[in-house]
């Protein structure tokens, strides 16, 4: 499954694949209405997991639901409710609104990860209530970039106030950051979450 953030909006093309909900590609629930959802369902064999995207406010697109009460509704989907556990990608801007919706989640879903900042923060750990918490998981992308974009057209912006394309590095060093999170899927509480940081050339 896939989830994504504010830039799901970017391309036409994703209005189609949000239209079918056999890609499993979903957006943030807390949008207005229109094509597409927040929750997925996906099964690893016997198992079960539901996966759901929530938007932050501070910093972000105007216009958006609370995401702290949008959660309490998406809790109550038989979809959700029924899982085996419960995954929460929750793409925001402001460390503490993550922090604080960690703790909202906490003892209700399987594991909050934070996204969007492209940077990934050493704060994984298990809240007290048995929910996997990290502020931001960080990216997959090119090392020697600026959040995964040329890093010289990004400090070239910077420093003479003129916007550029932005280019994606495709070869080189690369890094993969994601975190292995270990549910016990009779109380749908985590047991472990561990960080991966990694390195792979491409070429």
């Amino acid at each position: 499954g896939f989830t994504s953030g504010n830039h799901i909006w970017s391309k036409d093309e994703a209005l189609e694949l949000l239209g079918d909900s056999t890609n499993h590609l979903i957006r943030p629930q807390n949008y207005p209405e229109g094509p597409g959802s927040g929750i997925d369902r996906l099964h690893v064999g016997a198992y079960s997991l539901a996966v759901l995207n929530l938007q932050g406010q501070v910093f972000m697109a105007e216009g958006l639901d609370n995401p702290f009460t949008a959660l309490d509704e998406m809790l109550k989907d038989p979809l959700v409710e029924s899982a085996h556990a419960i995954l929460v990608d929750f793409h925001a801007e402001a460390t503490s609104e993550k922090v604080g919706f960690g703790w909202h989640a906490d003892g209700r879903v399987s594991a909050v990860v934070g996204t969007h900042t492209h940077v990934a923060t050493a704060d994984n750990r298990i809240l007290p209530e048995g929910t996997a918490f990290i502020t931001d998981v960080g990216m997959c992308g090119a090392r020697d970039s600026v959040i995964g974009v040329d890093k010289d057209i990004i400090v070239s912006t910077f420093t003479t106030g003129r916007k550029k394309r932005h280019e994606i590095p495709e070869t080189g060093t690369m890094i993969l950051n994601a975190v292995i999170i270990d549910v016990d899927t009779k109380s749908k509480k985590a047991r472990s979450i561990e960080r991966v940081d990694q390195t792979v050339e491409i070429h």
